[in-house]
């Protein structure tokens, strides 16, 4: 029987000792490396540890500084009990600290189209970006490859000709949240909105180009946007 799904607060929650964090559905950690040679012989370690149950939920990057990983029951889209005893698995045998949040700290990207007709306008960009639906989620679109940025949709109830049809969604930490968008700010950013804060906050740079800082924190709140 599939592992009940984890609401975002209980994800977190389950996590918030070990050195993880939730990010668009996902449990995210980095572990900081020396070499790529470190890496490989650590993702083994993982690898073997998890046995084939990894396979249907662990996600791995690997670079020379760093070895992301990324927990999620794959087929369904959510994170479950099972990921979270993973995670913890995960962390016994790398046995060091990991660092989402630091120098090799994890974030997500994704790109939002505001739409009128999102069953219309859909498919082009399925077809041109080479995307498949999102287990759980039809109108949002992902790279199988895990590569490119997701994309979502975002229903318009009217024309808005002068505003940006499409932005940016950069989903951070929830701890380091409150930082990045100081940053912006300080960078020339201006804050256009800060209603729907926790779950993001609407900046824009010097000519109006639009970006949210988003967190899992407060989605569920009558309104917000269920991305994320």
């Amino acid at each position: 029987m599939d592992s009940p799904a984890l609401t975002r607060t209980q994800a977190q929650d389950a996590v918030a000792g070990i050195g993880w964090r939730l990010l668009l559905g996902e449990l995210v950690t980095a572990v900081p490396l020396d070499s790529l040679a470190e890496g490989a012989g650590l993702l083994t370690a993982v690898a073997v540890e998890l046995g084939p149950a990894g396979d249907a939920h662990l996600r791995a990057d690997l670079r020379p500084d760093r070895l992301r990983l990324a927990l999620q029951d794959r087929a369904r889209g959510v994170v479950t009990a099972a990921d979270v005893e993973l995670a913890r698995r995960v962390t016994e045998v790398v046995d060091r600290p990991v660092d989402p949040v630091g120098e090799t700290g994890v974030q997500e990207l994704e790109i939002a189209v505001d739409a009128l007709d999102i069953p219309a306008v859909r498919p082009f960009w399925a077809a041109v970006l080479d995307l498949v639906a999102q287990p759980g989620d039809e109108d949002a679109l992902v790279d199988p490859a895990g590569r490119l940025p997701a994309v979502w949709f975002q229903q318009m109830d009217a024309a808005r000709p002068q505003r940006n049809r499409i932005h940016l969604d950069i989903t951070v930490p929830h701890d380091v949240a409150d930082a990045r968008v100081a940053a912006a700010l300080a960078a020339g950013g201006r804050l256009l909105s800060d209603d729907a804060a926790r779950a993001f906050w609407v900046l824009a740079d010097a000519e109006g180009n639009e970006v949210c800082v988003c967190t899992w924190q407060d989605r569920d709140r009558p309104g917000v946007s269920p991305a994320g």
